[in-house]
């Protein structure tokens, strides 16, 4: 059960408990209280709308002026006060039909989706998907992010690492899913933009055609404002297209996902660098009124090691992989060396590789638990050819006559580090030896240019050198001047440059209209409630996660074609059946407390409701335990458990999992249906104590009465 308060749910406890101790004594009183209780049961449930916070307080102001003096008008006023307080989460819960904290039961969120940075409704898409409804699935991400296809392919993917079905098995295929949706949605022409709203006569210029200034463009368009987005380079994409190799993300998904926000009337300006062939103050001039600073971290930082500066043989890997991106194929070296244990080091390693790189080699300072990598990234990387140096510290870059020697470098220890749960490497005295190398590539981490912003004054930095915001709504000291992305973050992912993007988009149209801003980070909101994917339990525990075919690894060692070829059809059908519906199921535990508690049956083995120390789930031992008395059902608290009669059977299914069926017994003489007989012959065995079966026959209770009163009025004595 959710461990946390929430002021909706603490509201109803107030009110709750003032009516049941008889405070709101007089009968109107009374009635009005039950009438916010009501209201405030539909916030916490899902079921409220824009007129309920107005209704519960004009009731609350009734009620206060009704009872003054009395313990009623403090309830009134204890209510009254917490939505005062936290008006914020009242309209959230309306808005969002989520409730972060957990504690209204029916709104607590899937752990994925509270994951995502941009609070993608993964439930809601994965089970369209699953139903072969890949364009309303699209249309559901697009509302929290307008490049699904970009993401299907580089996403970090950090909702699958709170996937609760890893608990049992393995994580859902989140991002494959995502992407093969995008991917038949776009070849069917059903990849469409929303319509748009009105036009509201006011401009954005956003600076940074990257994923984070793209995703404010979208929904700013989308909101109806003008929107300029300036970027310094030729071609839009940022990372997107600078920083990730093609291997990975093609070029053509960049530009189809560009060509739609244009289709939107984005406009873009190519070659325009913000502080030296455009400023502040002329765009203003032109009528922006707003700034959504998205520039990224493009400079590298430096290794600060002997050797290094104006070594013409040692490349910044941010460089590097730009230079390939715009079409520089040119070999760095034979021998290569990458420092670093990131995602840039691994993508610039097996860039060069495809470059005709001989000898590519990564030297990391930890070892491969600590590499920051995704770690499929780092297995296609060894399959590959790449090699592995671990726990290795560079110390000096060796040239001799203009000619590098190598990477001087000493071998390490892991030690720990007062005050830091990471450990860290300590070089270790007289274990120094040479990497040779041709070629060095630095992938260490990268920080903000910050040149291009010197002349806005005001703006605020951090000791990290990165912009200063309010993290909830990107907002900066500068009146109309909004940042985010890797320029507040630091270096981050795709996702949380689109979430950010999408908040900045929020504050501005905010800013625009005179509303107040958030206090708090938008919580996700829930796009739908979508229908169960029904999965026998013997098929929910068999199915697994497909594994991603690949590129032969003759053609991924010598071209940038796309290394993944993705999931067929059937393949991501099946993978949408394994999800566990978490956005209704909370796993609090009632269900198989109530079976092994109160019933004494014990049939339900869910080993994965305890998440941080799951034990071993079965959904198939239900069905040769459980007697289909529906005490789990009628217990559950999100209706997640579910107990119906269906063409003479009795099922019972967990979100959509069918657990056990059973068939039904029906009464002899009137036809309503009595039970399966393992619930019949288990009411038997319990009241075989207490009760006399009088009778043989498969009859109701109704009648059984009726054949007992006949039985007694045939056998009655004769008067004589």
């Amino acid at each position: 059960m959710p461990d946390k308060n929430c002021p909706v749910n603490d509201a109803i406890v107030v009110l709750a408990s003032s009516i049941e101790a008889g405070q709101l004594f007089h009968p109107k009183i009374r009635r009005i209280g039950e009438e916010i209780l009501d209201l405030l049961n539909d916030i916490a449930w899902g079921r409220a709308g824009d007129e309920h916070l107005p209704a519960v307080e004009t009731l609350l102001v009734e009620l206060t002026q009704m009872s003054a003096d009395t313990t009623a008008a403090e309830a009134a006023e204890d209510v009254q006060t917490t939505i005062e307080e936290h008006r914020e989460v009242f309209i959230s819960h309306i808005e969002t039909h989520n409730c972060s904290s957990g504690a209204c039961l029916k709104l607590a969120p899937a752990p994925c989706q509270m994951t995502c940075p941009s609070g993608l409704d993964i439930p809601s898409y994965v089970t369209l998907i699953g139903q072969g409804r890949d364009a309303e699935a699209i249309d559901i991400i697009r509302k929290d992010c307008p490049f699904p296809w970009v993401c299907g392919l580089v996403c970090t993917r950090p909702c699958e690492f709170m996937c609760v079905r890893a608990r049992i098995d393995t994580p859902i295929s989140i991002k494959y899913l995502k992407g093969f949706a995008a991917e038949r949605t776009m070849s069917e022409g059903t990849y469409q933009n929303p319509p748009k709203e009105s036009d509201k006569g006011k401009q954005v210029c956003v600076i940074g055609a990257g994923p984070g200034g793209m995703s404010a463009a979208y929904y700013l368009a989308l909101k109806g404002y003008g929107v300029r987005v300036i970027e310094q380079h030729a071609v839009a994409g940022g990372m997107l297209l600078l920083g990730i190799p093609r291997y990975r993300l093609p070029r053509e998904i960049i530009d189809r996902e560009v060509a739609i926000l244009q289709d939107l009337g984005v406009e873009f300006h190519f070659n325009n660098r913000f502080g030296k062939d455009v400023t502040l103050e002329q765009l203003k001039t032109e009528g922006f009124e707003a700034f959504f600073v998205a520039i990224g971290a493009h400079s590298a930082f430096k290794l600060g090691i002997p050797g290094e500066e104006n070594c013409p043989h040692v490349l910044e890997a941010i460089d590097f992989l730009r230079d390939v991106a715009l079409g520089n194929r040119q070999i760095p070296g034979k021998r290569v060396v990458v420092i670093g244990g990131g995602n840039v080091a691994i993508d610039a390693a097996r860039t060069c590789l495809r470059l005709g790189c001989d000898d590519v080699t990564i030297a990391y300072r930890r070892t491969r638990a600590e590499m920051p990598a995704d770690h499929e990234e780092v297995e296609q990387a060894e399959e590959e050819g790449i090699q592995l140096a671990f726990l290795t510290v560079p110390t000096e870059i060796v040239e001799k006559d203009d000619y590098l020697e190598g990477l001087r470098c000493l071998q390490a220890k892991l030690v720990p580090m007062e005050g830091q749960d990471r450990m860290y490497p300590k070089p270790i005295e007289g274990s120094e030896f040479l990497m040779a190398a041709d070629a060095i590539i630095c992938a260490i981490g990268q920080k903000v240019d910050e040149d291009c912003l010197t002349s806005v004054k005001d703006l605020e930095w951090t000791r990290r050198n990165t912009i200063n915001t309010n993290m909830a709504t990107m907002e900066t000291p500068v009146n109309g001047i909004f940042a985010g992305g890797d320029a507040v973050t630091g270096p981050a992912t795709v996702i949380e440059a689109i979430g950010a993007g999408k908040r900045a988009a929020e504050s501005i149209h905010r800013w625009f209209a005179g509303i107040p801003q958030p206090k708090l980070p938008p919580v996700p909101v829930r796009r739908g409630r979508i229908n169960y994917l029904e999965v026998p339990a013997s098929t929910k525990m068999s199915l697994k996660r497909p594994e991603m075919p690949l590129l032969n690894i003759d053609r991924r060692r010598t071209t940038f074609q796309q290394v993944e070829l993705g999931y067929t059809e059937n393949m991501v059908r099946e993978e949408a059946r394994r999800c566990l519906r978490c956005d209704i199921c909370l796993r609090c535990g009632i269900c198989v407390e109530i079976c092994r508690d109160k019933m004494g049956v014990d049939a339900l083995q869910m080993g994965y409701f305890d998440f941080d120390h799951p034990v071993e789930t079965d959904f198939r031992i239900t069905a040769e335990r459980c007697i289909a008395c529906g005490a789990c059902a009628a217990n559950c608290p999100t209706g997640a458990m579910l107990m119906k009669d269906v063409a003479g059977e009795r099922i019972l299914s967990l979100c959509g999992t069918i657990l056990n069926r059973q068939k039904l017994l029906f009464c002899e003489d009137c036809g309503a249906v009595l039970g399966p007989s393992r619930y019949l012959e288990f009411v038997r065995e319990r009241t075989a104590s207490i009760a006399r079966v009088t009778f043989n026959q498969k009859i109701c209770d109704v009648c059984a009465r009726k054949a007992t009163a006949k039985y007694r009025v045939d056998n009655a004595p004769v008067k004589v």
